[in-house]
């Protein structure tokens, strides 16, 4: 089941149709061209078989404040080149809550399910919706590969793995999780949605625990930043301040120009807590880098960087 989305993942790979080059991310005015990004997600979209996460039209708290966004979805991919049943790689792309980086999602994948894992593409709601609508969005989704894991033939072991926003999103669904709701009438969401491992792929993540560090300081009486309405969502939405005993392991990666300062907040706060995590930071990259491969809206290609991956594909062995 889904194998041809496997097939039409590489071609997807293959032909960078989901690539953007930087130098057509702005119109002539200087605005973001979000219609371009977003239209070119939902046409990739398109060619997938894809599993919604809610039955069309129920998702909760959508409507139509936003044309460009389609409803959340999952694009479940099979692992390729193994007999073993696995775990599922859920994979969510960055773009700042506002759009969305191809190549974090659709390449992504593809490498890891190339590699014997099962990868699930999240299409998660943006702005102008909420945080928690995405984080809602993530949880659901690994409500729903637990509830359908006889259908799908693969484990009941998940892992978030992100990048930039996506890696703030599976920080959150690591460390804000509950066992499920055993008497809901959706047996989707009698689940447990906490996940086995986070891979968390640069970015800015810890904003309580490093006040300062992307934005000027974050417990100002206005919050000036993005991503949070207020303090209480910027506290909600840390994750190094939401770590718990229960906290599942972490992979962790950036290069240095996002200030490496998120990643020691962050292996400080799960070192506190006895949370197994394994980190790598590199001297050499820059925010958005994907696979680092070349195939990324940068178009840059940093072999050092790259080996991210491979090293990630051992940590993701011993987990699910």
């Amino acid at each position: 089941m889904y194998e041809n989305n496997y097939l039409e993942l590489k071609k997807v790979v293959e032909e960078d149709a989901v690539v953007i080059n930087i130098s057509r991310h702005r119109k002539p005015d200087g605005s973001m061209n979000r219609e371009l990004n977003m239209n070119t997600w939902n046409e990739a979209v398109k060619r997938f078989e894809i599993i919604p996460l809610w039955p069309q039209g129920k998702t909760p708290n959508w409507d139509d404040r936003d044309p460009l966004q389609i409803e959340p979805n999952l694009i479940f991919i099979p692992a390729q080149n193994t007999e073993k049943k696995t775990g599922t790689i859920i994979v969510a792309c960055g773009g700042g809550f506002s759009t969305r980086t191809g190549c974090e999602g659709f390449n992504v994948a593809e490498y890891f399910a190339t590699n014997g894992f099962n990868t699930a593409i999240l299409t998660y709601r943006l702005q102008p919706y909420g945080r928690q609508d995405a984080l809602d969005d993530m949880q659901r989704a690994i409500r729903l590969i637990r509830n359908k894991k006889d259908e799908l033939n693969v484990t009941d072991k998940v892992v978030c793995m992100g990048f930039s926003a996506g890696g703030m999103l599976s920080g959150n669904a690591a460390t804000l999780f509950d066992d499920g709701n055993k008497d809901a009438q959706d047996p989707i969401e009698r689940e447990s949605s906490r996940p086995d491992g986070a891979v968390l792929g640069y970015g800015a993540f810890c904003f309580a625990g490093l006040p300062g560090g992307f934005f000027v300081d974050p417990f100002a009486n206005q919050i000036r930043n993005p991503f949070f309405a207020n303090k209480e969502e910027l506290l909600r939405f840390s994750p190094e301040v939401n770590i718990s005993t229960d906290t599942p392991p972490f992979f962790i990666w950036q290069t240095n120009s996002d200030d490496p300062r998120n990643s020691f907040t962050m292996g400080q706060a799960l070192t506190a807590k006895g949370i197994p995590f394994e980190m790598h930071l590199y001297p050499e990259g820059v925010h958005g880098l994907a696979m680092a491969d070349g195939h990324n809206d940068l178009a840059m290609d940093i072999p050092s960087v790259a080996t991210w991956a491979k090293l990630c594909l051992g940590w993701l062995e011993k987990i699910l």
